[in-house]
């Protein structure tokens, strides 16, 4: 379920971040090549993100931080250049591509289960998560989705908290809203989320 904190061992706004900043102004422009420089430089904060969500899988999982993070970097490049505002903005965007490639994984994986035939990518064959755990993202994911329909903010603040790592000051940082907001919001959406899965997506509101 969500955790009721979330911390991670770092800062966004750390060192080098005016020239991540920079870096992601001139990928938005269009120069593709900027994304030679930028990986080194958010390499840290991805894997961040990958082992804060590692550290909720059982003991004995197989889910390797390297084949996630790859994944992660794949899409980043395939959606284009976006109108990144800050550091803070990246990892935010980041994090929603790492909850779309683990949910994804955790749906392939249950329509397989179920005979359905889904065909494994080479990235599954690493990405091997316990069946409980996969059972809870996916609704988590479906309950987030259904938050998403008219509380916006609220499942924003899950998703980078829960899926990010982010703390309430970075969170708020990248939603452009007080700590205090990010607070509150964080404590109502967990409870709607909680009620949400425990009815089994019945979303009552």
């Amino acid at each position: 379920m969500i955790p009721r904190q979330t911390q991670l061992p770092r800062k966004i706004v750390a060192q080098g971040s005016e020239s991540v900043t920079q870096l992601l102004l001139r990928w938005r422009a269009g120069e593709r090549e900027c994304l030679d420089q930028l990986i080194p430089l958010v390499d840290a904060d991805l894997r961040s993100i990958a082992h804060r969500y590692m550290r909720r899988e059982r003991r004995g999982h197989s889910l390797q931080t390297t084949a996630l993070i790859n994944e992660t970097y794949l899409r980043l490049v395939d959606q284009g250049p976006v109108d990144w505002k800050s550091r803070a903005h990246f990892i935010a965007i980041a994090a929603r591509v790492m909850r779309q490639v683990l949910v994804d994984h955790a749906r392939k994986m249950h329509t397989g289960k179920r005979g359905g035939g889904a065909q494994l990518l080479p990235l599954d064959t690493a990405l091997v998560l316990s069946a409980a755990k996969s059972a809870e993202l996916v609704a988590l994911d479906d309950a987030l989705s259904e938050l998403e329909t008219f509380d916006q903010r609220k499942a924003q603040t899950v998703e980078l908290r829960y899926f990010g790592g982010m703390s309430v000051e970075e969170t708020a940082e990248a939603l452009g809203v007080h700590p205090n907001t990010v607070i509150r919001d964080w404590s109502l959406a967990r409870v709607w989320l909680k009620r949400e899965m425990s009815a089994g997506g019945s979303h009552a509101r």
